[in-house]
């Protein structure tokens, strides 16, 4: 028997090599060609039951009427906040996390409470339907109305979504299903690739929301080719320990929202519960102020959060002292002692420097520098920071402090939960006073300990 033709895909960008390389030739990623099966020619699509979507006629910008995209909500505050509002119609809707965060808990809460109003569909592809029967009666769900079907093979798949029409379907999970007009294995990059497509192609031609559930490598990234994550229309990440009971929902990619928005879930007993005052986890309940702590106010997406950053810093008995940062970056971390040193004349060479965000959060935005300078010349002078203090600002190489986006709504958030005194840039001094609240505008690094040190 001949042996099958096979090339090497790239999982990053797609491109196809006729010959295994460390490094991908097209985007450079280094060890992400995986051999396929070259598949028979032919059109793929003249034997489907739906066949190609029609064209759409040429049209100029100005004569389509742009209107908002009308929405429904999921009955989860919280994951509609993430959806960007909530699901729209012939949306796709791709949402991976670690095994057991809680993926299928999520979609399973929404699918109940959406079979109260509407047609939806659960197709399992890892699960028997007695399984999901039985996750439902323990998390106490009604879901007398939600249709389920276990199901891998896509032709039979999309013929159900063709006789039942659902409104939303859920399919668990995209790397499971397998087309028959291919020969390479389910969850290979040609059947992922495959099935992805041609479930978004009945989306946008039925009006069918579809959500999809991906799985995750070692490194934390969706499973499959890259081109995955382009075909579909929102990306979403739980993210979040296992052995934690808080989760986090994050959005990375949102045709129909802003992208970064973060939901925050409280796994019970009774499933996934929306945490609607997330700034309570991430800040410590201190009996008194403590060396080291400092709170700030980050943006994510359309959400002010308020997380306390935590800094030990001790003497080391090593020859090169240790840095190492817990939901912050750590290259980062090094340059801001480097312009503490160059630009306040606090040296930490021959200290371990430790910091963490508390609550598990991971923070990406500059806007955390001057939190984490403070924390820092607190713990290494052993002496806490001013009560109802709040800080953010970007530091940088020259010592100076830049301004955050969306300063005004940091503010108003830090003031309801009773902070009294920020610490600001002073591009980000508002125009009018804040009732209870005292404004410090500071545009460099040395201005900000000396006004400190004014304080205490």
């Amino acid at each position: 028997m001949a042996k099958a033709k096979t090339n090497f895909t790239c999982t990053e960008c797609g491109s196809v090599s006729s010959k295994w390389a460390g490094q991908c030739p097209a985007c450079g990623q280094w060890n992400t060609l995986v051999e396929t099966v070259i598949e028979a020619g032919g059109n793929r699509y003249s034997n489907s039951p739906q066949g190609l979507a029609q064209s759409a006629p040429v049209q100029s910008l100005s004569e389509i009427e742009a209107a908002d995209v009308p929405r429904f909500s999921t009955g989860i505050e919280e994951f509609d906040r993430v959806l960007g509002g909530g699901l729209v119609a012939g949306g796709v809707v791709l949402i991976g996390g670690d095994p057991g965060i809680g993926k299928s808990t999520l979609l399973l809460q929404a699918l109940a409470s959406l079979s109260k109003v509407m047609d939806v569909l659960y197709v399992s592809g890892e699960e028997s339907g007695a399984q999901i029967a039985l996750r439902a009666k323990r998390l106490g769900i009604d879901a007398k109305n939600l249709k389920l079907q276990a199901e891998i093979q896509l032709e039979k798949i999309l013929g159900t979504l063709a006789t039942q029409k659902p409104q939303v379907a859920v399919v668990d999970s995209i790397q499971t299903l397998y087309s028959d007009a291919l020969t390479s294995a389910p969850g290979s990059v040609a059947q992922v690739r495959e099935c992805a497509a041609q479930l978004t192609r009945i989306a946008k031609q039925t009006g069918i929301t579809v959500i999809l559930v991906g799985h995750v490598t070692k490194e934390g990234a969706l499973a499959g080719p890259r081109v995955l994550e382009h075909i579909v229309d929102t990306v979403l990440y739980f993210e979040g320990d296992t052995h934690s009971s808080f989760r986090l929902v994050r959005a990375f990619k949102n045709r129909f929202g802003a992208v970064n928005e973060l939901g925050v879930f409280a796994m019970t007993d009774k499933g996934l519960r929306g945490v609607s005052n997330p700034s309570a986890l991430f800040l410590s309940q201190h009996d008194s102020q403590v060396p080291g702590s400092c709170v700030m106010v980050t943006q994510e997406g359309t959400r002010p959060l308020l997380v306390e950053i935590q800094a030990l810093v001790d003497s080391s008995h090593m020859p090169n002292a240790r840095r190492l940062s817990v939901g912050l970056e750590q290259n980062r971390l090094a340059m801001l002692l480097a312009v503490l040193h160059r630009h306040a004349g606090i040296a930490a060479f021959d200290q371990d420097v430790f910091i963490n965000a508390v609550g598990g959060v991971k923070i990406t935005e500059p806007a955390a520098d001057l939190a984490v300078l403070l924390a820092i010349n607190s713990s290494m002078r052993n002496k806490p920071l001013p009560k109802g203090l709040v800080v953010f600002g970007e530091v940088g190489l020259a010592g100076e402090i830049r301004p955050a986006p969306r300063g005004q709504e940091r503010l108003r958030e830090a003031a309801k939960l009773g902070f009294s005194v920020a610490m600001i840039p002073k591009a980000n001094a508002p125009k009018q006073k804040l009732s209870g609240m005292t404004i410090i505008a500071v545009e460099r690094i040395d201005e900000a300990f000396n006004r400190l040190r004014e304080l205490t």
